[in-house]
């Protein structure tokens, strides 16, 4: 899928130094998970609440792959490929 598709989706993006973070909070089951797996980078009470840390990028890849929902999605800044 292309950016432009999943912003039109109602997609946010989150923009990190070493890759970027998709949410769309209507698709998000709040099941808590990726708080659970990274408070560093997914903070509720933070604005933004999501904010892609270069030093936490395998540990945030690992956390929104563990979203049920689908809620979450990450592009590397040096691919245009959308995960998962």
């Amino acid at each position: 899928m292309k950016e432009k598709d999943l912003l039109d989706l109602g997609y946010k993006k989150y923009e990190g130094e070493t890759y970027d973070v998709y949410f769309n909070k209507e698709v998000c089951k709040h099941s808590g998970n990726c708080v659970k797996a990274n408070h560093t980078v997914f903070q509720l009470k933070r604005k933004p609440w999501v904010l892609p840390v270069a030093t936490e990028q395998e540990s945030v890849i690992t956390a929104i792959k563990g979203c049920p929902s689908g809620a979450l999605k990450y592009k590397l800044k040096n691919s245009d490929e959308i995960k998962p």
